[in-house]
C-alpha cells in the first residue's frame, strides 16, 4: 500500500462514501415509474448509479440522457420526490461514525464535499448525524462541481488549510479526478457504489475496502 503524507484534514464525498443514500434515491425514481404505470426497477440495478444522481438514476430507470428533451422536467420531478422523502431509509455506512470519531480523536478535521445540491445536503446532513463536519461544500456552493477541483479547494480554504494537507475520499472516478487536480492525496472508497466500475481503474493513491481500513492508514504512514 502506498505511503501517504499524514493529513491535517480528511474530506469526504457524501453519497456512496459516508452515507448509503441509494434506497431513498431509488425510491424517488421508482415513484416516477409507478406514476406512469411502469413496474419498479430492481434496487440492485439502481444502487450502482446512485452517486451519479438524477443523471444516473433517470438513465437507469428510463433510458434517457441529459440531452433528451424530456430530461429537464423529469429531473425536477425526481428531485421533488427525493426532497419529500430524503431520509426514510438513508443511513451512514457501517463503520463511518467510528472512523469519524477516530479522526477527531487524532486531532484531525473532517468535512464533506459533494455534488449534491445544497437544497438536499443542508436538509440531509443533520438528519444522519453528520452535523459536526468542519465544512460542507455542495454541488452548487461554487461555480463548478466535481471533477473540477474548485469545491475541494473551497473546502480546504474554509477550514484554513492548504489543499496538500488534506486527503479526499470518494467512491467515483470524478472524486479521484477532483482530488488529484486539487493537489490532495486521493483515496478510493471501495465500500461505496463505484458505478459498476472496478475502482482500481481510477488510479487513486490508495484504495480501501472499509472505513476502519481508512482510519488505519493514519497508523501506517
Amino acid at each position: 500500500m502506498m505511503r501517504l503524507r499524514l493529513p491535517r484534514a480528511v474530506l469526504f464525498d457524501l453519497d456512496g462514501t459516508l452515507a448509503d443514500t441509494a434506497p431513498d434515491l431509488a425510491a424517488a425514481v421508482n415513484l416516477m415509474r409507478s406514476a406512469r404505470g411502469l413496474a419498479a426497477v430492481p434496487y440492485e440495478q439502481l444502487r450502482p448509479v446512485a452517486s451519479a444522481g438524477a443523471r444516473g438514476l433517470l438513465g437507469a430507470a428510463f433510458g434517457i440522457s441529459p440531452d433528451a428533451p424530456e430530461f429537464a422536467a423529469m429531473r425536477v420531478e425526481f428531485l421533488d420526490n427525493y426532497a419529500a422523502a430524503i431520509a426514510i431509509h438513508t443511513s451512514l455506512f457501517d463503520g463511518i461514525r467510528d472512523m469519524l470519531d477516530g479522526l477527531e480523536q487524532a486531532g484531525l478535521q473532517w468535512g464533506i464535499v459533494t455534488n449534491k445540491p445544497a437544497r438536499f445536503t443542508d436538509a440531509l446532513v443533520p438528519l444522519i448525524g453528520l452535523g459536526d463536519a468542519a465544512c460542507v461544500i455542495s454541488g452548487d456552493t461554487t461555480p463548478h462541481a466535481k471533477p473540477h477541483p474548485q469545491p475541494l479547494l473551497e473546502a480546504a480554504g474554509r477550514i484554513g488549510l492548504a489543499s496538500e494537507a488534506c486527503w479526499y475520499v470518494g467512491d467515483d472516478l470524478r472524486d479521484i479526478q477532483a482530488g488529484r487536480a486539487a493537489g490532495m492525496a486521493t483515496i478510493g472508497a471501495g465500500w461505496g457504489y463505484c458505478g459498476n466500475v472496478d475502482p482500481l481503474t481510477w488510479e487513486a493513491d490508495v484504495l480501501v475496502e472499509s472505513p476502519l481500513q481508512l482510519l488505519a492508514l493514519l497508523n501506517t504512514n
